[in-house]
Order: C-alpha cells, then sequence, then structure tokens
C-alpha cells in the first residue's frame, strides 16, 4: 500500500454550484486537515476551488496549486497558498499535479473537471499508476455518470476491473480515509476478449 500524504482535488471553478458542493469542499478540506495529509489542486481562487483552498489553509494544511499562466493572468490565482506553481499549459498542468499526488478525489465540477478526472482513470487504467481516484458524490452529483460506466461495461466497452478503478463515496471523511487505505490494481494488460 502507498503511503499518502497529499490528495490531488479536482473540482469546479464556478461560483454560482450548488451550496452542497460548497458545503462538501469544506468539509473535505476539514477532512484532510483531520488526516494530516496535503492538498494538491488547480491553483485557483474562485468557485469550490477558492472554497477548498481557503477553508484548507486555514485549518493548517500545506497548499500546493498548479495553474496555467494564461489562466494566473486573469488574476483567479490564489495568492496565499504554501506553494504555488505556474506553469505554461493545460497539459503541464495536469502533469504537475500528477507529480505532486499520492491520490485523486473529485467534487463535483464541469468539464474540466471531468477531463482530468477521465485523464488519471486512463492512466490507470493502461498501468501507467497505481493513485487510488476517488470521486465525492454529493447530492447524487454522479449518480448519472456512475450509471453510464456500469452501462459501458454492459455494452463491452469497458472492462469490469477498469470500470473498479474508480472509488464512489458520499461523506468526505469517509472518501479520505478510503483513498488512504485503498490498494489500486495494476494493470498489465489492454481490454480484450478474455476481459469483456
Amino acid at each position: 500500500m502507498a503511503d499518502i500524504q497529499n490528495i490531488c482535488v479536482f473540482c469546479g471553478s464556478s461560483n454560482r454550484a450548488d451550496a452542497r458542493y460548497f458545503e462538501a469542499a469544506r468539509g473535505l478540506a476539514t477532512a484532510l486537515a483531520q488526516a494530516g495529509l496535503g492538498l494538491v489542486y488547480g491553483g485557483a481562487n474562485v468557485g469550490l476551488m477558492g472554497e477548498i483552498a481557503g477553508r484548507a489553509l486555514e485549518a493548517g494544511v500545506e497548499v500546493r496549486g498548479v495553474i496555467p499562466r494564461h489562466l494566473a493572468e486573469r488574476e483567479v490565482a490564489h495568492t496565499g497558498l504554501t506553494e504555488l506553481f505556474v506553469v505554461e499549459s493545460m497539459h503541464e498542468r495536469k502533469a504537475k499535479m500528477f507529480e505532486l499526488s499520492d491520490a485523486f478525489i473529485a467534487l463535483p465540477g464541469g468539464l474540466g473537471t471531468l477531463e482530468e478526472l477521465f485523464e488519471i482513470a486512463t492512466w490507470g487504467q493502461l498501468g501507467l499508476h497505481r493513485k487510488p481516484l476517488g470521486l465525492l458524490d454529493v447530492g447524487g452529483y454522479y449518480a448519472h455518470l456512475r450509471a453510464f460506466l456500469a452501462h459501458a461495461v454492459d455494452q463491452g466497452l469497458l472492462a469490469a476491473p477498469h470500470h473498479d478503478l474508480l472509488l464512489f463515496e458520499t461523506e468526505p471523511a469517509t472518501m479520505v480515509a478510503r483513498v488512504q487505505t485503498h490498494e489500486a490494481p495494476l494493470f498489465e494488460q489492454l481490454i480484450g476478449r478474455e476481459q469483456t
């Protein structure tokens, strides 16, 4: 089992998100603090991103942000972090976040959150890492996604073990505890007839 020290959180940047999601971001920051873990995230000071970073800092968590220069120049970068990495592209952002993190949790978010989530999941599917990956299913936000993944398995386009790369929980503290103890499988063979 890997030693989990820093958890990367993917989440939305919209200030219009449901209040439940802001509450979950605060709860996740508290859970990280109680577990003595660091936070890695997208470096912004808006939406759920700003909420979890701010609450984590208040709780004494070391917070590292990674933000592309074009977003930092729009004045959305959080300037009070433990460390802020300004990179040149979205691709570099994801690579740096991966490098800094031992596990990943997705709060509710939009296209950017889903894109980050599925890239990490795909890397796991391809056997490039064994870092735990969880989705915090606040108020059923990810219920339809979970159903879609089950449908993909039924249709033979996703192997059941690859579906199981994604951990689903509804409570922040439970999710943090789960990624700390979860041993992600290592896939050495790509999906084929024998796996579908």
